[in-house]
């Protein structure tokens, strides 16, 4: 088969990492991919929100699968237009993909169909949401309605950080449509993990669970970012409590989302906080999460083609999952700057050290390679991502290899998979 990966980042790299060692797989492009993903896969000139180019090529290449990485080109429509031309391609269509497309849909959505999450109110004019604010219950928790790369949730424990909050959204717009329409939620309180589970449109197949760490630095302060670590399994999820996430969340969605003529088809990814009235959803992205996918496609241990066929084809229910047991940790190198302005262009120096180490895989997220060497040129650079018979020789071996790497203004949180330490 030949597949073609959409994306570029460590999510991708770990995608096609995966897919590579499927024995169906003939050969592999990725579309633009990155420094890392150019050494597994044939990259390709073509962004991942340029569906008009991404259809031509998969046409003209006669491309078996397609596998979309990135939320963007979910919501713009691709696997719409990639099915109208009989193409198979894992994702939703666009209708379901505004489950992280727009908030205010997901939030609306929850509410209709009795799927916990917090309370809210939704605001189009920033006068209203300014008044509303001054009833001065916090904290308390602003997002933007469309999509923002993870940064556009802002958590206010004052009235001084909610305006401040409106303001950047609704009047410097930096978001810029996304602003149009902001949510004003409650902050719940609890620990937070991060669910993934494949979707055929009726069989749902919960992948194991992991945690994100999306504040920059050590400790969850500082702004959101697209995440700067994670660790599977995450201990704080137990099995009563995956199922209780299961029934009342992932079921009752794809129920909900089948009554309103949608059938969803590929990864739903529920963002949970665990409190103490049980479990309930932050958000829905709505496909792989980055980083919890270089941990979990490290521990996965079923062909992943043949899954996400399966998903495609409506056969997910003959399909059943295999894990290796061991944990799994991702440490997120990013540029100095980041998740604000960052400079690119950096040498990397010893990924080749790194690698060499046992039940360790670099994952590249922001790099490209120039001339023979490979450069940094995003926020979030590499994804370093080791296993270990428990969390804390995981951890150990994930900051042993982060250590051997060099970049100018390279950063990382120190206290990646600290939460599962204390579990």
């Amino acid at each position: 088969m030949k597949v073609l990966v959409v994306g570029s980042g460590g999510r991708e790299h770990a995608l096609v990492w995966k897919i590579s060692k499927s024995d169906a797989v003939s050969r592999i492009y990725c579309a633009p991919g990155n420094g890392g993903i150019s050494a597994v896969a044939e990259c390709v000139d073509i962004g991942a929100e340029d569906i008009k180019g991404l259809l031509s090529f998969a046409k003209k290449e006669k491309i078996d699968f397609t596998v979309v990485g990135p939320e963007a080109p979910l919501v713009a429509g691709l696997v719409d237009i990639f099915e109208k031309e009989g193409l198979k391609v894992f994702g939703p269509v666009s209708k379901g993909a505004m489950l992280e497309g727009s908030k205010v849909f997901s939030k609306n959505f929850m509410r209709k169909h009795g799927i916990p999450t917090a309370d809210f109110e939704v605001f189009s004019a920033p006068g209203k949401a300014r008044k509303y604010i001054k009833r001065g219950e916090f904290p308390l928790v602003i997002k933007a309605d469309g999509l923002a790369a993870g940064k556009g949730v802002f958590v206010c424990s004052s009235g001084p950080e909610a305006e401040k909050a409106i303001d950047v959204i609704m009047g410097k717009e930096i978001f810029g449509a996304a602003g149009k329409e902001i949510i004003i939620e409650e902050c719940l309180k609890g620990e937070e993990a991060s669910i993934l589970a494949f979707c055929d449109g009726d069989t749902v197949l919960t992948m194991d669970s992991s945690q994100d760490h999306k504040r920059v630095f050590d400790g969850d302060k500082g702004p959101n970012t697209g995440g700067m670590g994670a660790y599977s399994p995450a201990p704080v999820i137990t099995g009563a409590l995956m199922e209780v996430i299961e029934e009342k969340i992932l079921r009752r969605t794809v129920r909900g989302l089948k009554k309103e003529g949608i059938k969803y088809k590929g990864v739903i990814y529920a963002g949970i906080m665990v409190t103490e009235k049980g479990p309930m959803v932050l958000e829905f992205n709505v496909r792989f999460g980055d980083p919890e996918t270089q941990p979990l496609l490290m521990r996965l241990k079923t062909d992943l083609l043949d899954v996400m066929k399966a998903v495609s084809e409506e056969k997910l229910d003959t399909v059943k999952l295999s894990w290796d047991e061991r944990s799994a940790v991702c440490v997120v190198m990013a540029s100095g700057g980041y998740p604000g302005r960052y400079g690119k262009g950096f040498e990397i120096k010893g990924l080749g050290k790194a690698a060499a180490i046992d039940d360790v895989f670099v994952f590249h997220a922001g790099t490209v390679e120039k001339d023979g060497k490979i450069l940094t040129d995003g926020g979030r650079v590499l994804g370093v991502t080791a296993l270990g018979n428990s969390v804390d020789k995981a951890v150990d071996k994930a900051y042993g290899a982060v250590r051997m790497i060099e970049f100018k203004g390279a950063f990382y949180r120190k206290d990646i998979g600290r939460k599962a330490l204390i579990k």
